[in-house]
């Protein structure tokens, strides 16, 4: 469990703090709109109106004491490059900011932000590669190039376990987990495990390793 700050209950910030709530975090909710903090009243007992581009109101909230620390104004490009250059001077501990231009980005990095996340961006990346190939259900991106993609079996590999056919030497592929079609799911399944044609593998590899099968599926 971490303490954390979220400034800014756009539908980002909102959705942002249901899920860390979820996952039975602390959270504290700032806007300097009352109305976009009401319907959180009944989840998050740590609310303030106030505005964060002011370094009074910042230094109230004592910054330091958050294990991270959300500014979710996207939209608002001088009130979030102010926030983010506060909160670094106030000693927050780790800085995730939320935007969707790539000039902002870098200011942000330069400014303060730990991390800088793309909500959009990201979400037309995973929708563009989902609905790209009828061989890959999902994905989910990681670092560097890595990505875990939820996608059909070579015909090569249908029959035979992840041994076999040395999935991981041969192609780079890291099998994590296999999804049968009765909905039962295999994570980190045992390597003499055979593959079924119906099943679909969780696949830890390289966007430009993910390129190449694609031309084997």
């Amino acid at each position: 469990m971490k303490n954390m700050l979220i400034i800014g209950l756009g539908d980002f910030g909102h959705y942002l703090c249901r899920y860390l709530l979820r996952m039975k975090n602390e959270v504290m909710a700032i806007d300097k709109s009352e109305e976009a903090l009401e319907d959180l009243q009944n989840l998050v007992s740590n609310r303030l109106i106030a505005d964060c581009t002011s370094r009074t109101a910042l230094t109230r909230v004592g910054v330091s004491n958050f294990d991270m620390c959300f500014v979710c104004v996207g939209s608002d490009f001088k009130s979030n490059l102010i926030i983010v250059t506060l909160l670094r001077e106030l000693g927050a501990k780790y800085i995730v900011s939320q935007t969707d231009d790539e000039m902002l980005e870098r200011l942000l990095l330069n400014n303060g932000a730990d991390e800088v996340i793309h909500p959009n961006r990201d979400s037309a990346r995973r929708a563009s590669v989902k609905y790209s190939s009828e061989h890959i259900f999902d994905y989910q991106r990681l670092r560097d190039g890595y990505s875990i993609y939820e996608i059909t079996p070579l015909r090569d590999w249908i029959g035979k376990s992840p041994r076999q056919c040395d999935i991981q030497n041969k192609y780079h592929v890291y099998i994590i987990g296999i999804l049968s079609d009765n909905g039962k799911a295999n994570y980190m399944p045992n390597p003499d495990i055979t593959i079924q044609s119906s099943d679909k593998l969780l696949a830890l590899m390289h966007e430009t390793t993910m390129e190449q099968l694609l031309k084997k599926l």
